[in-house]
């Protein structure tokens, strides 16, 4: 697992560009973790950083919680989480981390947990078409149809497309790009729909597989040039 940073989904909305191109994002509320144990590889088997992110009253934490920040002498955290490193030299207790991970870097991996839906049936959990209207078909409209076999091998298959409890898990989506940071106000603009509902939280990683892909803003840029050549041509042969 990379590195990453923990962030509060405020909604979403449009950036623009030069070019006009309009981009809906999703804009992340990102505080700054606190590097709170540094894990070393004759500890645990592995060289790790324990980060705690987000703020948390006193009185909510649990008496052995309360004793750990107590320990480490740092404000208490929301949330704590486990990070391998290959350089554990770069990190020290106490540091923070915050946007500037992720100054260079084009695209992110993001995961969070979707939007609960509750109890839903197999047409609108897998998309099933449904059965006919009309022409004797009564009572089995939205019904997923034959649900087993006979009596070999006498059970229902584990994976079988059923009715049941539709979203509320984690899911992650990959090399999302990233279309603006300010670490300022400690926002960051993502292009496109993120999971979860507004003031959740979202884990953003840098992304875990390498990719060849050009961002919006340098296909804009190709595009502006390519019409502006096309004008300067257009122009050149009027002359």
């Amino acid at each position: 697992m990379t590195i990453g940073l923990i962030g509060k989904k405020i909604g979403m909305t449009r950036e623009f560009f030069d070019s006009g191109t309009s981009i809906p994002v999703t804009v992340l509320f990102v505080e700054k973790g606190r590097i709170i144990d540094v894990i070393k590889k004759e500890q645990r088997g592995y060289d790790a950083i324990r980060v705690g992110f987000g703020k948390i009253k006193n009185s909510k934490l649990t008496k052995q919680m309360r004793g750990v920040f107590s320990k480490k002498k740092t404000e208490p955290k929301k949330f704590l989480k486990e990070f391998r490193v290959d350089n554990i030299s770069e990190f020290k207790e106490g540091n923070e981390i915050g946007l500037e991970l992720f100054k260079d870097q084009k695209f992110v991996d993001v995961s969070a947990k979707t939007i609960g839906k509750g109890f839903a049936g197999v047409m609108k959990r897998y998309n099933f078409s449904g059965g006919r209207a009309s022409h004797g078909v009564s009572v089995s409209h939205r019904a997923h149809g034959s649900t087993g076999q006979n009596q070999d091998p006498g059970k229902v298959f584990k994976g079988k497309k059923m009715a049941g409890h539709m979203g509320d898990k984690m899911r992650t989506i990959q090399n999302l790009e990233i279309i603006k940071s300010e670490q300022e106000s400690s926002l960051i603009f993502i292009k496109g729909s993120i999971p979860g509902s507004k003031n959740s939280y979202v884990l953003i990683q840098k992304p875990s597989k390498k990719i060849e892909r050009k961002t919006t803003l340098e296909k804009t840029n190709r595009i502006v040039t390519k019409d502006s050549k096309k004008e300067q041509k257009t122009e050149n042969i009027k002359k």
